[in-house]
């Protein structure tokens, strides 16, 4: 690519995310248009890798670990259409897409995960492209519109997000998945870079905050988990795991350092949705919402913390590579990929989709 179209799709890719991040309508009116503009940049072939029907039983499986030898391993091609497989138009209004879907905090932490494959393949000495930018796949699930449903999805290495319209309103984001890898950028020029620290500090703070009595209630492991307990399965499912403590006996101050940590899964979301999931959290009733530690309290000793109630879970870790390499997720027990809408939906138009509902509706 010439000096001068290099230059011509990276002013085409900021002037469409800024006017994304910048647009006064609604977040789904964005999100619709932004959609249907990426989907009618591309051409036949790459709009059989990047659209398929919302009954596809792929919708709800993802994941988040790399794509090099991602079929050996997991015995499945990931769907959708990467940067590499764009041109820096249709990659700029991918992006927009992305900026539409998400806060600007939310697409920078985004960004910057992704900007991270760099600094791993300098540190490896990557060769065979298992380390690349570009290698994030958009899918679109139905047809983006302000009527009916659809969705849209964003995947790669420690990246994955799930958003599904109903009717001109975004009802689903979970699960929202987000990793760095490193945790922290400890040398070079982009040393200090951390994309998850809030994360990472907050729930620290409140840990730190406990007495010596409930420290010990709210350690439920001396060691911290090898990753988040639930992984990618499909479900959310925590067992034979004890709920460490109760919020019921925080005092307010280290009740509002909970509130904060359970924040840092919101603000990435547009400003409704983030909101919602304030919301979510504080309708819990202190003694039924919990806060549970593993590992080491201390900054780089390997830890793992998890924010649970009978609706919503929040896990973090950072073990891997001798720890400084983190994984979080937000997810919602019976509302991850909006499994119970499109049930509903299912049931109310036979559309013929009983192998859909069928796994919709599995345990």
């Amino acid at each position: 690519m010439s000096r001068s179209t290099c230059l011509r799709a990276i002013l085409l890719s900021c002037c469409l995310v800024l006017g994304a991040v910048a647009y006064h309508g609604t977040t789904e009116d964005l999100m619709v248009k932004t959609a249907n503009a990426w989907l009618a940049s591309l051409n036949g072939n790459q709009v059989t890798s990047a659209q398929y029907k919302l009954d596809n039983p792929d919708y709800e499986t993802w994941h988040f670990v790399p794509d090099n030898n991602f079929v050996t391993a997991r015995g499945y091609k990931r769907n959708g259409l990467t940067y590499n497989e764009m041109t820096p138009e249709q990659g700029a209004l991918a992006d927009a897409l992305l900026a539409a879907s998400v806060s600007r905090i939310g697409f920078v932490s985004v960004k910057t995960i992704m900007s991270l494959e760099e600094v791993l393949r300098i540190k490896e000495k990557d060769t065979v492209g298992r380390r690349d930018v570009n290698v994030y796949h958009f899918s679109v699930f139905g047809k983006p519109s302000m009527t009916g449903d659809w969705a849209w999805r964003l995947e790669g290495h420690h990246v994955s997000l799930h958003f599904l319209m109903r009717d001109g309103e975004l009802v689903s984001t979970s699960p929202t998945f987000l990793g760095a890898n490193p945790h922290e950028v400890r040398e070079g020029p982009r040393k200090g870079v951390r994309p998850l620290g809030g994360r990472e500090d907050t729930a620290r703070k409140l840990m730190m905050s406990l007495g010596s009595a409930l420290k010990k209630q709210a350690l439920v492991s001396e060691e911290a988990y090898r990753d988040i307990l639930t992984s990618a399965d499909t479900r959310a499912k925590i067992e034979d795991q004890p709920r460490g403590i109760p919020a019921d006996q925080l005092t307010d101050e280290q009740y509002s350092m909970l509130l904060d940590t359970a924040d840092q899964y919101a603000i990435s979301m547009p400003s409704e949705e983030a909101e919602n999931r304030k919301a979510m959290v504080r309708a819990v009733p202190r003694d039924k919402l919990f806060f549970a530690w593993a590992g080491s309290v201390e900054p780089g000793g390997g830890d793992y913390y998890r924010i649970q109630s009978a609706d919503f879970l929040i896990e973090y870790d950072n073990t891997q590579n001798r720890n400084n390499h983190s994984h979080s997720v937000w997810r919602e027990f019976n509302g991850d990929f909006g499994r119970d809408i499109l049930a509903a939906h299912y049931r109310d138009n036979n559309h013929g989709l009983e192998r859909a509902l069928a796994t919709v509706e599995a345990d």
